[in-house]
């Protein structure tokens, strides 16, 4: 069997797109939510049925057997980077509009190019890095710092939060690119969901009984630490469709990087933009105000300029000959 990574561009993208339409989705329906259960009980839900998913994709790739790794620090070093790396975005998104949520997220592909420099030993030119300071000037403007603090939706530190989010993501795919990962799709999918099962229920052990949230105002925190209600029975339906998207875009994700290279479809990624705009206006009467369509013009542009140019790089590299010694 060869040992070669695959690169089916076509299937590669078709997944990629999957995951991300199944993402938004998942946004928009957690963003109702936040206002009536607890991050951590939404997110036991969601990964609880979720998993149950993946482990039928798991019999399909071939059984149990799989599911055994010889990296089990790895793969627990990146579930929690991914439980963080959502909880603070969805955090967020109890209080902020999900378009201004999305494209702050969009600065992780900035921060993987400034981190690739110390942790992966890569050089960056002039050009990237150039694209890279464009980019979070659009990071900075949706933080719109001349603003007084009454006139913005949420408090600063909400704002931050999809951008430490998209700085916990960046590490996590820095790391899986430095260490390398060799699991199917469905394998990857079912770690990262039982770190969510793991995380929430000790959540649920601290906070569950909602006694932090008593008396706070802030719809952030109360998202996170109300107290655990059972679903109304209307709810049961978005929980399993939650369940069933987790499980949708695990895999489909997991699926894309294992099967395409990273720089081809990457920029396919931020489909989620117009789709988090469309679902804003479409579920919650929201359209970004200026300041957002210019930070998300800046993090658009620059991202994508940031990944042709490392597609760029790389067929440069492939098209040179490799010297025999």
């Amino acid at each position: 069997m060869s040992t070669l990574p695959q690169n089916r561009a076509g299937l590669g993208i078709a997944f990629v797109i999957a995951g991300i339409v199944a993402i938004s989705i998942n946004d928009m329906l957690i963003k109702q939510l936040s206002g009536g259960y607890p991050l951590h009980e939404i997110v036991f839900l969601r990964s609880g049925i979720g998993i149950l998913f993946s482990l039928m994709l798991v019999q399909v790739e071939g059984g149990w057997q799989i599911l055994i790794t010889r990296r089990p620090v790895l793969h627990t070093i990146r579930g929690l980077l991914i439980v963080v790396a959502n909880m603070t975005y969805f955090i967020a998104l109890a209080a902020i509009p999900l378009a201004d949520a999305t494209a702050l997220f969009f600065a992780a592909p900035l921060f993987i190019t400034v981190l690739s420099i110390p942790i992966l030993g890569e050089k960056v030119g002039v050009m990237r890095m150039t694209a890279v300071v464009v980019g979070f000037g659009g990071v900075v403007i949706m933080q719109r710092p001349w603003a007084d603090a009454d006139t913005l939706d949420a408090s600063r530190l909400v704002l931050l939060l999809p951008v430490l989010s998209a700085l916990t993501y960046a590490l996590n795919q820095l790391m899986t690119r430095k260490l390398g990962v060799e699991s199917k799709a469905s394998a990857l999918a079912v770690y990262i969901q039982a770190t969510f099962i793991v995380v929430s229920l000790g959540f649920y052990v601290v906070a569950g009984d909602g006694r932090f949230a008593e008396g706070v105002e802030n719809p952030s925190i109360q998202f996170l630490f109300r107290a655990w209600v059972w679903p109304a029975d209307g709810d049961w339906w978005v929980m399993i469709g939650l369940g069933l998207n987790a499980a949708i875009i695990g895999y489909c994700l997991s699926q894309a990087y294992r099967m395409a290279d990273a720089a081809t479809i990457a920029p396919f990624e931020y489909v989620g933009l117009p789709l988090a705009v469309f679902w804003g206006w479409l579920i919650f009467a929201e359209l970004p105000v200026w300041e957002v369509w210019a930070g998300i013009a800046l993090i658009l542009g620059s991202g994508l300029f940031v990944f042709l140019r490392e597609r760029q790089k790389a067929r440069i590299i492939a098209r040179t000959p490799v010297m025999r010694r």
